[in-house]
């Protein structure tokens, strides 16, 4: 469902991501590993086609995110770490505004807003503008955008922060449900625990570099008697 083929990103001499692959295939949930400035943000930035790419090509869905944009950005929704945009909209306005960019038939539209904003206890504030939101709530709306058009693939960076218990947990719950039906979710942590819990591979990056592909059960066979802290020190090392 993504395919990265030998890409690379650069910034004024600093090579943030360098020839790097990945496959992410349908029924599965990966977890994108690493430190802070590994590559994590940058690399989802050029599969989502917010940046370019120096090199290498990335298909989503079989579609080429710089060639041929437009499919290739029906294939996923996208849940950024800095949910601060959009700002001046009231949350409802926000999700009518996807729903009409996905063309999102109105009456599923409307099931799918109260369905989410019930689950993730915002029903209240959508008549609200989202710069009156917190931080958790900012999150919600975003994370509700993406499930109003329901893509094939969910493509989210560090999407638990800031969200309080029962939202984590709904939210786990439907990337599971959502895995379960032939689609896909890559997302980014820096919480092993929830990478164990979760995923059904990891992908750990560093300085640009990925540096394992597979499942956690295998790479802990690799580090016997480590805990899962030491394992990432000694891999990310």
């Amino acid at each position: 469902m993504i395919n990265l083929n030998n890409v690379s990103k650069a910034f004024s001499g600093f090579q943030a991501v360098d020839s790097i692959n990945m496959n992410i295939e349908k029924n599965s949930i990966v977890g994108f590993i690493g430190p802070n400035g590994a590559g994590k943000t940058t690399t989802l930035k050029m599969i989502t086609g917010q940046l370019k790419p120096d090199a290498g090509s990335i298909l989503v869905n079989g579609y080429d995110i710089v060639n041929d944009a437009i499919n290739a950005k029906k294939q996923f929704g996208f849940v950024s770490d800095d949910p601060n945009t959009f700002l001046k909209l009231k949350g409802i306005e926000y999700l009518n505004f996807i729903g009409d960019i996905y063309e999102v038939d109105t009456t599923l539209r409307q099931e799918r807003i109260e369905r989410y904003s019930s689950m993730f206890k915002l029903e209240q504030s959508l008549n609200d503008k989202i710069q009156s939101y917190s931080h958790g709530m900012r999150q919600k709306i975003k994370i509700i955008g993406v499930l109003l058009h329901n893509p094939d693939i969910f493509i989210l960076d560090e999407p638990l922060t800031g969200l309080d218990p029962q939202a984590a947990f709904d939210l786990k719950k439907i990337m599971k449900e959502h895995a379960s039906q032939d689609k896909c979710v890559l997302f980014s942590t820096h919480v092993l625990e929830v990478a164990e819990k979760l995923c059904d591979a990891i992908i750990i990056i560093n300085h640009g570099h990925i540096l394992y592909t597979g499942t956690l059960d295998a790479l802990k066979a690799q580090y016997e008697g480590l805990s899962l802290e030491e394992i990432f020190l000694e891999v990310t090392r």
